[in-house]
């Protein structure tokens, strides 16, 4: 039969069991123990709730109930809180906008704004910007006294922070324009966040009294901070001050009625200080709202034991009567009396009973049954018992009606319970948008673009980056001043090895501020900016020109840069898009020559020191209409050049001097030392092959400019084949120099 019971529980028909259970246990002489559970836990699930609770006190009649004993007594009561009292039947902990979150842990007062670090939910601390960008409390990211445990990756890209320290010797710095920026903005709460920092540093090193002095300043600046109020009721837990605890407790619970951790700090605190009945609704409600929290449940259910247990506690009981023969437990605990006495769980949490906002209403109840005497001697314990209990009957008399729709009985509880709708204040829908700010807010006077200058243009920051020092920067302001130098242009720290890794990460915090409450200043900076990159990108009008060696059209030219000015040159000539520079040749009255060839960039590679090595490859010959300077460096207006073609006879004459002179380029290559021909085809590569169409290219066939680059010739002569734009000009002088290497070559 006890098998058929338990098949009936699994399938729903609560009613069934109880009824085998209660057959069970009128064939008994003396009451069984755990049957009287099984009957309890039935009756529980069958909505029949005085029935239930006479059948618990029998139990504990028999011997004191322990905590796992009671799962589905904890688990019906949450279930009630979360569908009558918070509007809902499914768990409410799983989002985080209501302030419940996974762990239990959560639950901060503000919403996470553009202002928050992401590893303490806090306003930022000593902002520090790590080299991905993302900027956090200093604190958060390093541990002083433990380095291992410091933070390894970013918590939001989850890039991996390779340099704790950025290079420096004193570790990371905070950033010193977003440190002022929060000082100037959240005044108040910064220095409570100051302040909160400090007390959590006196907590670790175990000096109490003065971390409490702190958290107290801290919360008198912010007293709305609800991590703030749940640390320091944490600290005033420590230091065994429990009802202080409580009280800070109570405010939380006020302020975030669905935050899991408030309403678990206050019940810690309750029980401590020995008020079991108030803790019990605190860890009932912690599990309402977050029904799989195990560790919290379980509390509960210890909590409620020892609520039973202090009914029979130093009472001298008689050995009790059999349940259905209307005995001492069933005279002990009266349900009238319990459910009357039970209300505080139906109340808004952190009421009394006179301000409660909802209530289970009942009537007046009846008298209590005349007690034979074989019980007189428990005739003093009912008073116990209602004192006892305050914490069960309001939730119990609002359960669900049993499965299948059936009207719940309350035989012996007089008239039917009447509940109340649950207080506003607790709903997630409307509670979230009434206790929760969206975040933080400050006037927009506050703020103004001279708070977000440049110290080096003295304009308002674009694509602003934080060095390891901790100062900020438009990123070209700063490349360019590490072209020059690899000390911080504000605090001369070495910066050699943040330069050798380029890790020039924007401050995505200061990108979104800008973007956010500077949007019109911030457009016309990039207006500005978008019109000097368009000015650098008019490869007519002026030209960054390279002063150094010859260049010919489709021939490399590796290039070593180490110069600032040429620094600038080739990483502007990278950002426009362009990839191309002008080469020419110096000249001692203008600087340099008047012809030269376009460059493009295939590669770039940078060493640690700021030197780079710069693979371009010849595109188009030019001349330089008029020089200029820009920067440092040269500039140039220019014209580009292209080869006049022929035809007709001067065609086929043209033709004609291009084969001959090809095989007299092939022969002289062919005839030259081994040890020379591998230096060439080492740096040239080989001779390019004979074009079929050699007006095809607006600079000619390929090889020509390849034979002029190996050529022995001075640059003067070269410039000057450079300059042609006669193809049959060009062979006539590339066939004089062949000729002329020819009968020079020592035999």
């Amino acid at each position: 039969m006890l098998e058929v019971a338990e098949e009936a529980n699994r399938a729903g028909d609560f009613d069934l069991a109880v009824e085998i259970y209660s057959s069970q246990l009128s064939d008994l002489q003396q009451p069984d123990r755990r049957l009287c559970l099984r009957k309890a836990d039935s009756l529980i699930r069958a909505g029949r709730i005085s029935e239930a609770l006479d059948s618990y006190c029998t139990a504990a009649s028999l011997g004191k109930l322990r905590p796992e004993e009671l799962p589905i007594l904890v688990e019906t009561i949450a279930r009630t809180l979360r569908e009558k009292e918070l509007g809902t039947s499914s768990s409410i902990s799983s989002g985080g906008e209501d302030g419940v979150e996974s762990d239990g842990e959560c639950g901060e007062d503000d919403a996470l704004d553009l202002f928050s670090c992401r590893l303490c939910k806090r306003l930022l601390h000593e902002p520090t910007t790590v080299e991905c960008g993302h900027t956090f409390c200093k604190s958060c990211l390093d541990n002083d006294t433990d380095p291992d445990s410091s933070v390894k990756d970013c918590a939001q890209c989850k890039q991996t922070l390779s340099r704790k320290d950025g290079g420096l010797p004193h570790g990371r710095r905070l950033d010193v324009v977003l440190s002022g920026l929060l000082d100037k903005l959240f005044a108040t709460e910064s220095r409570a966040r100051k302040l909160w920092v400090e007390g959590e540093v006196l907590w670790k090193n175990q000096n109490l009294s003065d971390a409490l002095e702190k958290y107290n300043a801290a919360v008198d600046l912010a007293p709305s901070s609800g991590r703030l109020l749940c640390q320091r009721a944490e600290l005033h837990m420590e230091m065994r001050s429990f009802s202080q605890a409580v009280q800070d407790g109570n405010v939380l619970c006020r302020m975030k009625p669905l935050w899991t951790k408030a309403h678990c700090l206050k019940a810690t605190a309750l029980s401590e200080a020995g008020r079991n009945d108030e803790a019990l609704q605190e860890y009932l409600m912690c599990v309402a709202l977050k029904p799989d929290w195990t560790e919290v449940k379980l509390e509960a259910q210890k909590v409620l034991s020892e609520v039973f247990s202090s009914v029979f506690e130093n009472q001298d009981l008689p050995t009790p009567l059999h349940p259905l023969q209307g005995g001492v437990a069933t005279r002990l605990i009266k349900p009238t009396a319990l459910l009357r006495t039970l209300r505080p769980l139906t109340q808004k949490p952190n009421s009394s009973s006179q301000d409660s906002e909802f209530s289970v209403s009942k009537s007046p109840p009846p008298p209590p049954p005349p007690v034979d005497e074989s019980s007189s001697r428990l005739s003093g314990s009912l008073s116990v018992v209602e004192s006892s209990t305050k914490s069960l009957a309001g939730v119990l008399a609002a359960l669900p009606a049993p499965p299948g729709g059936l009207k719940r009985k309350h035989s012996g509880d007089g008239p039917s319970a009447v509940f109340n709708p649950p207080s506003k204040l607790l709903r997630p829908d409307e509670s979230g948008a009434q206790s929760r700010r969206v975040g933080r807010s400050f006037p927009a006077e506050l703020l103004d673009s001279g708070d977000m200058e440049c110290s080096l243009c003295m304009r308002l920051f674009y694509e602003p980056v934080a060095t390891p020092c901790g100062h900020t920067f438009c990123l070209k302001c700063l490349e360019r001043c590490l072209d020059h130098n690899s000390n911080c242009p504000l605090c001369k720290e070495n910066l050699s090895e943040y330069l050798a890794t380029r890790g020039y990460s924007k401050t995505l915090l200061m990108e979104e501020v800008l973007q956010r409450y500077l949007g019109d200043e911030l457009a016309e900076r990039k207006k500005i900016h978008a019109e000097e990159m368009k000015e650098l990108s008019n490869l007519n009008q002026e030209v960054p020109v390279f002063v150094c060696t010859m260049a010919f059209p489709t021939i490399t030219c590796p290039l070593h840069v180490f110069e600032p000015r040429y620094r600038l040159m080739i990483r502007r000539s990278m950002e426009t898009g362009t990839k191309q520079f002008g080469m020419c040749i110096a000249d001692e009255l203008k600087g340099f020559a008047d012809y030269g060839c376009m460059l493009e960039v295939r590669d770039v590679k940078f060493f640690p020191d700021g030197r780079s090595v710069v693979d371009t490859i010849g595109v188009s010959r030019f001349k330089v209409l008029s020089h200029g300077q820009r920067d440092g460096y040269n500039t140039a207006k220019i014209e580009y050049l292209e080869d006049k073609k022929v035809e007709g006879e001067e065609l086929v004459e043209l033709l004609k001097l291009h084969t001959a002179v090809y095989e007299q380029a092939n022969n002289w290559f062919t005839s030259l030392k081994d040890n020379m021909k591998s230096q060439i085809l080492s740096h040239f590569g080989h001779l390019p092959g004979k074009d079929p169409n050699p007006q095809a290219s607006p600079s000619g066939p390929a090889w020509c400019w390849w034979l002029l680059a190996v050529l022995p010739l001075e640059n003067r002569a070269q410039l000057t084949i450079l300059a042609m734009t006669s193809l049959k000009d060009r062979l006539i002088a590339i066939r004089r120099v062949l000729v002329f290497v020819t009968r020079k070559r020592p035999r």
